[in-house]
Formats: C-alpha cells, structure tokens, sequence
C-alpha cells in the first residue's frame, strides 16, 4: 500500500478489509492490492502467477507531461520498485514512456504522448 500512496494513489477505505486494499488514481482508475488467498477465488482454476517469473498484465497510465512520467519512475524506484525504457522508435516530442514495476513485479506502463 505504502509503494502506491508515494506514486499518488489513495487508500478507499470503502473497499479495503483483511483481504485487500482499494487504490485510487482517479474516480475511474482502481488497482486492487489483495491478498494472494483472496484473490484465487476469482481465478476458476488458475493459478496467481509469480509476477516475478512472468508477467500477468501492464496496466498504463497517461501523464501530462515527460517530467510527470520520470518523477513517477523515480518515485517508484526510491520506494522498492524500478523502472525501464522500451525503445519504440518514436521521438520523445510524439510519446515517452518508462515501464514501472512494482515490488511484486506488477508492470506500470507510465506515458505521455503529443495530443
């Protein structure tokens, strides 16, 4: 939880007990922190995967700014995470991305793009 509030996300305290925690980016983006017990219920069959072995999903986030992406990264990486960047092809005037991953390795596509 400390790694998302440092990113900017905050606690719902509606949507948090002994199984999990709802982050809030915004009204309308959530990740939900639970616990691995927890979260197998809603796998029918599958198992949680080793998000340090491989990787499940990326979840991406648009920044206003190339600043607000390497602010976000560094934070991250201060706070137990890191970060990368994949080379696109693209100038940095028409997008710039670093890839976030979380303690768990969770993946964060931060990005800004020219709109």
């Amino acid at each position: 939880m400390k790694f998302y509030e440092v990113l900017g996300f905050k606690k719902n305290e509606d949507f948090s007990d002994a199984n999990g925690i709802g982050m809030m980016w915004d009204d309308n983006i959530w990740v939900m922190l639970l616990t691995h017990e927890f979260y197998q219920q809603f796998l029918r069959g599958q198992l949680v995967a080793d998000t340090q072995a491989v990787s499940g999903s990326m979840t991406a986030f648009s920044m206003d700014s190339i600043e607000e992406v390497k602010k976000f990264a560094q934070t991250a990486k201060e706070n137990g995470g890191d970060f990368y960047h994949v080379e696109l092809g693209m100038s940095e005037e028409q997008m710039y991305e670093l890839e976030v991953k979380d303690p768990d390795g969770n993946i964060l596509s931060a990005a800004w793009m020219a709109m």
